[in-house]
């Protein structure tokens, strides 16, 4: 989602984000890089609303005479998620042996192309998604649902269910973003011993 901020003003498009949570006087990390790329930020308070006012935020759009293309949160509809069942395919086609595949998962559309092109290209090994901040059944259940429909894209639909996609969800803490002590002691942990740099939302 980053990079198609930073494209917009190159391409000569506005882009408007609607982001969960109360409007900081303070800007750092991604907040900080949105204002400084000229984006409109739309606040949402609460999580629950975030699709209704995404949606209320293209049609205020369109009705300012604009042609807004809507992504969702996270980029997760069908047409993304088919992008990560062929990478699936390109990792099987380079021959490369795992066991595991683990991952951040957030709105479920990189889990839901992984799991289908598990199923239709043979993959072997096991794939889990490591929440960031969601519950365990609600990201196994959009999982399922957005693999299911994007198998359509491909001709035919697969069924998925919730009990089949692997989830661990015991690492979310006290919410998107908010880095705790460990947090801080796994990226001190990985800068110092291994001199790997981890952010705070998805690999610290």
């Amino acid at each position: 989602m980053q990079r198609l901020l930073y494209a917009a003003p190159r391409g000569g498009f506005e882009c408007i984000l609607v982001l969960t949570g109360d409007k900081s006087q303070h800007a750092s990390g991604n907040l900080l890089l949105d204002q400084l790329f000229g984006a409109e930020i739309v606040y949402v308070a609460d999580r629950k609303d975030r699709d209704s006012i995404l949606q209320e935020t293209s049609d205020r759009a369109t009705n300012e005479g604009k042609k807004p293309y809507l992504v969702p949160y996270g980029g997760s509809n069908a047409t993304g998620a088919l992008g990560y069942a062929f990478a699936m395919k390109e990792l099987i086609d380079q021959n490369v042996s795992a066991h595991w595949i683990v991952f951040a998962s957030s709105s479920g559309g990189t889990q839901a192309g992984l799991v289908l092109g598990q199923r239709i290209f043979g993959f072997s090994g096991r794939i889990l998604g490591i929440s960031v901040d969601e519950s365990e059944e609600w990201l196994k259940s959009e999982v399922s649902k957005l693999a299911s429909a994007t198998s359509e894209k491909l001709g035919s639909r697969i069924e998925f269910a919730s009990a089949n996609v692997l989830v661990n969800a015991n690492f979310c803490g006290p919410g998107y973003g908010v880095v705790t002590e460990r947090e801080r002691k796994a990226i001190h942990m990985f800068a110092s011993c291994e001199g790997l740099l981890l952010d705070p939302v998805y690999t610290g």
